[in-house]
């Protein structure tokens, strides 16, 4: 291992090899969840031993770092983040750090009647969250244990909190809930929250459906929304995969995540760290550096550990190649938080 003594002069900002700059961390702090969303992990889970999860001084040295390297927004992801006992705590650790313009969560949305006003409280300035059904029996059949109820609860919580922003997330599977688009579009403009649809990803090996025969594209979901809504092109961007259209009329707009049809890897800005520790430099390529290895035999060397992610980003991909009939990424959307 370099002696820290010996790095090279560090750069100010993380620029990958295509001349990308990366400004985003997608920081996932377990793996586990409340829910067995059947789109995301297999029913019956075998989760991390609770040791090879990063501690919350391991993550916030880890967000120190990517700070110091010029990132300027955090996302906080899981498996479900509100899960872990310490998460008010690392909200805080995080938020306080210098130069970081926003940490921002996202949540199945169970959790937050409790949780929403102490994670505002704590600092986090925004919350997404998932919804992939209004009714009830298939909003339980998708999730598998959620309580369409509580998620409820956990909207008129989070809107209590004042967040600067909520944003829905929602996953169409053709066949299973696409007849919900206008639903879920109504919801989120009734209720002045911005909506992304997503397109399902290949990722970890499911038993629910084949993945093959659920794809529909964010240009059909879009067809599907110019029925009832006036949408026209937007250039905002919240700083990630999102492409937006304003919808008129109202102030929330609609977005669509496209992997599938239309990546946006060409404007890609950001990276992922799994709860374990790996940097992945990409969600659909295996690519990554075990940044806990260097956390736990180098404790408090953040010079090396920034020296190691700079390394670690001149393997980020040019692009991710998903194919909807083949599950090359054998990991679980869990891992990583989409």
């Amino acid at each position: 291992m370099t002696d820290s003594t010996e790095l090279p002069p560090l750069s100010n900002e993380l620029i990958d090899p295509f001349g990308r700059k990366v400004d985003y961390l997608r920081l996932s702090v377990t793996d586990r969840c409340n829910l067995r969303c059947t789109y995301c992990m297999a029913e019956d889970m075998t989760f991390l031993p609770r040791q090879q999860i990063l501690s919350l001084e391991e993550l916030r040295d880890v967000a120190s770092a990517f700070v110091e390297l010029g990132v300027r927004k955090i996302r906080l992801t899981g498996g479900e983040p509100l899960i872990r006992r310490d998460i008010i705590k690392l909200v805080s650790a995080i938020s306080d750090l210098p130069s970081l313009d926003e940490v921002t969560m996202t949540t199945n949305g169970m959790l937050l009647p409790k949780m929403a006003q102490p994670l505002k409280d704590a600092g986090l300035n925004r919350l997404n969250i998932s919804i992939d059904s209004l009714r009830p029996d298939r909003f339980k059949a998708l999730t598998r244990l959620g309580d369409l109820d509580v998620w409820h609860k956990g909207i008129r919580a989070a809107k209590a909190a004042n967040f600067a922003k909520l944003k829905l997330n929602a996953v169409i599977l053709a066949g299973f809930n696409d007849d919900e688009v206008l639903d879920l579009a109504r919801y989120a403009i009734d209720n002045q929250m911005d909506i992304s649809f997503i397109e399902e990803m290949p990722l970890g090996e499911i038993s629910s459906h084949q993945r093959v025969n659920t794809q529909i594209t964010s240009q059909a979901l879009r067809d599907q929304l110019e029925t009832e809504f006036d949408l026209t092109d937007s250039v905002e961007t919240t700083g990630g995969p999102s492409r937006y259209v304003k919808v008129a009329g109202s102030d929330s707009k609609i977005g669509f995540i496209s992997p599938m049809s239309n990546n946006f890897c060409d404007s890609c800005n950001r990276v992922r760290m799994t709860a374990e520790g790996r940097l992945l430099l990409c969600l659909g390529n295996e690519q990554s550096m075990d940044l806990r290895a260097v956390i736990r035999s180098h404790p408090g060397d953040s010079a090396l550990l920034r020296a190691k992610i700079l390394e670690a980003l001149q393997s980020k991909p040019e692009r991710h190649e998903f194919d909807p009939n083949r599950t090359d990424i054998v990991r679980f959307m869990n891992m990583t938080g989409g």
